[in-house]
């Protein structure tokens, strides 16, 4: 099975210039908890994510409401991608590797497809519940959710 089978094509983004409260009104409107990151100086290709956690942690270790903050001070500094062709084993790798939920799906030339989520496979893992050979088992999905959820070297605790 390839990732442009399971992920989701309507997804929203923002600008990495965007005032934060448009990020977070972004993941609000659309029941989401992270969106991707776009830069006008890169012609639009998919430069981070930011998650619904990067936004709070932005504004409580800064002191600064959102309205005084940018996309760019909450985003992450990785990106981790995958491409609609990629297998969907290939994107759990990523994910499993990295501990991210969701991954950017993009182009050969960085713009992007659509996004890859934990719950976009899980949903895909339910619906082939009970089938002699599912393409995606729900124990794949759990040990996924496992590995993405473990304390990373160095941390305090789990989230």
């Amino acid at each position: 099975m390839h990732v442009e089978q399971l992920m989701t094509k309507d997804v929203s983004f923002c600008d990495a210039e965007d005032p934060l409260n448009e990020a977070a009104a972004l993941m609000w409107e659309r029941d989401c908890g992270a969106v991707p990151v776009v830069a006008r100086s890169s012609e639009g290709r998919v430069v981070a994510m930011i998650t619904d956690r990067d936004v709070c942690m932005a504004a409580y270790t800064t002191g600064r409401p959102l309205t005084g903050l940018h996309a760019y001070d909450a985003m992450s500094r990785e990106l981790h991608t995958c491409k609609p062709g990629d297998t969907v084993e290939d994107a759990e790798a990523v994910m499993r590797q990295n501990q991210v939920r969701r991954l950017p799906v993009v182009d050969d030339a960085g713009n992007l497809a659509g996004i890859l989520s934990i719950a976009d496979l899980a949903r895909a893992a339910a619906s082939q519940h009970g089938k002699r050979q599912p393409q995606i088992g729900e124990k794949e999905v759990t040990r996924l959710l496992e590995a993405i959820s473990a304390p990373r070297a160095g941390s305090l605790g789990s989230a």
